[in-house]
């Protein structure tokens, strides 16, 4: 799909200018003794790391359904997606809030803050590329949501968790470049260990909602309300179905989705006409929504009396 071959492509971007970024951050943070260089070294490291598991978790979800996974592996993304909040939240907000704590009890004097500065600034630019490229590839399938409806939302982990981090990312780059400027503007190495804080903070918040995010989608969230309205129209397009009693739908993975629905059908009707309008019905629920890829009927006599109906 379109769709995932843009998520596949912003997720190596990301990976690639963070490889290069995080290695030019901890020569930087050996330089010149700088804490928000050093949080900011371990911030590219880790989503260097979270990019690598997002094509981990891509790939291991191509996996072809088998006798103990029949419903296939496509929540693996969501699973990786999950690990990658994990490791934001500790290996970069938690070690950005210590190591901003650290320096603003014993602050250090930095050496050679023209060479955090430098890097700072090239880190800005590569990562606002990363950024650039995520955004377009959320254009594609955005439509008319804003930015928060589209990672509140989006069935997909790959592009959100990459807008949040590069987001935070170009963030938290400016905001050791002022803790670098005001450390050396003023002499007091505290501004330093702030803006450590600061972007510990932010790291933190941004896996928070990650986390939260992608924990719904691995309980098991519905289909769109427009999919669903699309499925309801197709069911009620065959000829033979009376009414839906009930319509349950739930993703397995970002392009597969369950759905069971509950019929009614005339009485007297025939086992060999029920079958030829359930199927008829799942086509038409197919060519309306191709990513039901399960389809579930249970054809029934409507009896309004009757509770669970």
């Amino acid at each position: 799909m379109a769709a995932e071959g843009g998520s596949t492509r912003a997720v190596v971007t990301a990976l690639a200018a963070n490889l290069g970024i995080a290695v030019s951050k901890g020569v930087g943070a050996l330089v010149t003794g700088s804490s928000s260089m050093l949080a900011e070294a371990v911030h590219s490291l880790a989503d260097t790391t979270n990019q690598a598991l997002l094509l981990v978790g891509g790939r291991r979800a191509k996996k072809a359904a088998d006798e103990q996974h029949p419903f296939g592996y496509a929540r693996e993304r969501y699973i990786y997606a999950f690990i990658v909040s994990i490791v934001l939240f500790t290996l970069g907000g938690l070690f950005a809030l210590y190591e901003g704590y650290h320096k603003i009890v014993e602050p250090t004097e930095l050496t050679s803050p023209l060479v955090a500065v430098i890097i700072l600034v090239i880190a800005i630019g590569l990562e606002g590329y990363a950024l650039i490229t995520a955004a377009k590839a959320a254009n594609e399938i955005r439509g008319g949501r804003s930015w928060w409806q589209f990672i509140r939302h989006a069935k997909a982990p790959e592009l959100p968790t990459i807008l949040l981090e590069d987001a935070g990312a170009v963030t938290g780059l400016v905001v050791a470049l002022f803790g670098v400027g005001l450390t050396v503007l003023t002499g007091n190495a505290v501004f330093d260990g702030i803006g450590t804080f600061v972007i510990g903070a932010l790291l933190v918040a941004i896996a928070v909602v990650l986390a939260m995010e992608t924990k719904s989608l691995l309980v098991g969230e519905a289909a769109s309300k427009a999919n669903v309205a699309k499925i309801r129209e197709a069911l009620l397009a065959e000829p033979r179905f009376d009414r839906v009693i009930h319509l349950r739908t739930m993703h397995l993975g970002p392009d597969e989705l369950l759905v069971a629905v509950k019929v009614t059908v005339a009485r007297g009707t025939l086992a060999e006409e029920i079958s030829e309008a359930t199927n008829s019905a799942e086509a038409r629920v197919r060519a309306a929504v191709p990513i039901a890829t399960l389809i579930f009927v249970e054809p029934d006599v409507y009896q309004p009396s009757l509770s669970g109906q």
